[in-house]
């Protein structure tokens, strides 16, 4: 499969907080989504992942909000970034 690096970036939000994203484009929807992204934004506080935005391949897309994982439903990359920020903003 064909990938072209769309995003990759990391910023620190304070002395324990830091965000990273990562965006790839695919030459075919991975198995479980129906757009031509593979993607990971997370939020890690204290070494641990506290919130995460993936489409693994054959689970589709979904977050993880601590423990917790639920769908998540893929409309745009902007959208995606924007809910992303919008969760990290509830944390």
């Amino acid at each position: 499969m064909k990938a072209t690096l769309l995003q990759k970036s990391r910023l620190k939000l304070d002395d324990t907080r830091f965000v990273e994203i990562v965006i790839w484009q695919v030459s075919s929807p991975l198995r479980g989504s129906a757009h031509d992204f593979k993607y990971r934004l997370v939020c890690v506080d204290n070494e641990v992942c506290v919130l995460r935005y993936d489409n693994e391949m054959g689970k589709g897309d979904h977050k993880h909000i601590g423990e917790i994982e639920v769908s998540y439903t893929f409309t745009t990359l902007d959208q995606l970034v924007e809910d992303f920020w919008a969760d990290v903003a509830q944390l």
